[in-house]
């Protein structure tokens, strides 16, 4: 098969979690260790460390990554979702996997994947693993798909486990409650393997320090941390991840790394790892600014972050996946902001009639447009100079415009 055809054939063959929801949740690990098993266990041949929570487990992994290209090492970068182009996910010192190992890959281990029925993720994260032990990183940092104890990433014994805060989302499969989240996503803690906890939050301190005691695991805050780093990713909601990720290198042995290191690895995230879509401007006047939050806790976030900007007028294109509570993140839009309602284009994406019907009960008002290609044109025609336009709602709205 050629690279689109392999793509094809892993979107269409099997489902999807970010395109088809529900039906692509696998909650047992069998597949992956079988997989594992059949490439030759190949996360024992290079170190790790495993992100999860709920919010800013992207950017930090981007972070540590970023730390410790800086410091020397080879690094694996393994996450998820991709914005554009699938081989985003699977990177090694920013560069993306070449699309004929995607290719070679999938067609040596067809006849396997298609008899054990792998999920688009299994087959992911097993390419991600045989790719990085064949390239022999130092280090790969891997972030968790979905949750923790259950998501296929959880083969790995890493040198530190990160969790960086706890939300709700992905209720249907994790709980309805924050202390039912944290004790999924404390599923990555291993026993003796240090864990670092981005946030001190109360209701669910106690998940985690059971969970340590359990496994015999020493447990660090990133607000321990009480020094202030300058990131080169934007928004003030990256101060949180920045002290989370140097707290997690100083858990790491057997890595010369130093405050130097630590502090351009901070200020080059960017350009070391190609990051995108987080408080990224896209243009000025009138300024464009998405991101690719997608819960309350982030929307929360960065829509503070939002009202720190000076403008004459806030457009807002918007869009979200269908099994969003939308009754849960309206209430954090302004009511003043002109908002063009749209659907991302993928078979979870919620209808643009739905979501602008159920913004009028929130008094947030606007037109609708069936593709966010259209929102976006007409939010850029209508906006002066002095305007501000935020894209955002959903990863895959973000990911049609940049």
């Amino acid at each position: 098969m050629t690279y689109k055809e392999t793509l094809d054939w892993m979107f269409a063959q099997l489902p999807m979690y970010q395109r088809e929801g529900r039906t692509a949740f696998k909650k047992d690990l069998t597949n992956i260790l079988e997989f594992s098993k059949e490439l030759n266990f190949p996360e024992k041949k290079f170190k790790t460390i495993h992100v999860g929570g709920t919010n800013g487990k992207g950017s930090t992994s981007h972070m540590l990554a970023s730390i410790l290209q800086e410091a020397g090492y080879k690094v694996g970068l393994h996450t998820s979702p991709h914005l554009k182009n699938f081989t985003e996910r699977i990177r090694i010192n920013g560069k993306e996997i070449p699309k004929r190992k995607v290719s070679s890959f999938i067609n040596k281990n067809k006849i396997f994947l298609e008899k054990q029925k792998l999920s688009f993720f299994e087959m992911t994260v097993g390419l991600a693993f045989d790719y990085f032990a064949k390239e022999k990183v130092d280090i790969a940092i891997i972030e968790v798909g979905l949750g923790g104890r259950l998501d296929s990433t959880n083969l790995i014994t890493p040198e530190v486990s990160v969790i960086t805060n706890i939300g709700l989302d992905h209720t249907q499969f994790l709980g309805e409650t924050l202390p039912e989240i944290a004790f999924e996503k404390a599923g990555i803690i291993k026993n003796n393997i240090p864990v670092v906890i981005g946030e001190e939050q109360e209701e669910v301190k106690q998940v985690f320090l059971k969970k340590t005691k359990e496994t015999s695991s020493d447990i660090f805050f990133g607000s321990d941390n009480k020094e202030s780093y300058k990131t080169d990713l934007l928004g003030d909601y990256q101060q949180k991840n920045t002290k989370t990720a140097v707290v997690a290198i100083q858990q790491l042995k057997d890595f010369v790394i130093s405050e130097e290191n630590i502090k351009n690895g901070l200020l080059n995230v960017v350009e070391n790892t190609n990051l995108k879509g987080r408080w990224q401007i896209l243009q000025d006047h009138p300024k464009v600014i998405c991101d690719t939050a997608h819960n309350k806790e982030g929307l929360q976030i960065v829509l503070n972050q939002l009202k720190k900007e000076k403008y004459e007028k806030l457009h807002i294109v918007l869009g979200v996946v269908s099994d969003k509570k939308v009754e849960e993140i309206f209430p954090l839009f302004p009511k003043d902001a002109i908002y063009y309602f749209c659907k991302p284009n993928i078979p979870r994406g919620l209808s643009e009639e739905v979501l602008q019907e159920k913004a009028k009960d929130f008094n947030l008002f606007g037109k609708k447009y069936s593709s966010v290609e259209k929102a976006y044109f007409d939010a850029l025609n209508n906006a002066n100079q002095q305007d501000i336009i935020y894209v955002g709602g959903s990863t895959f709205v973000v990911a049609e415009i940049i």
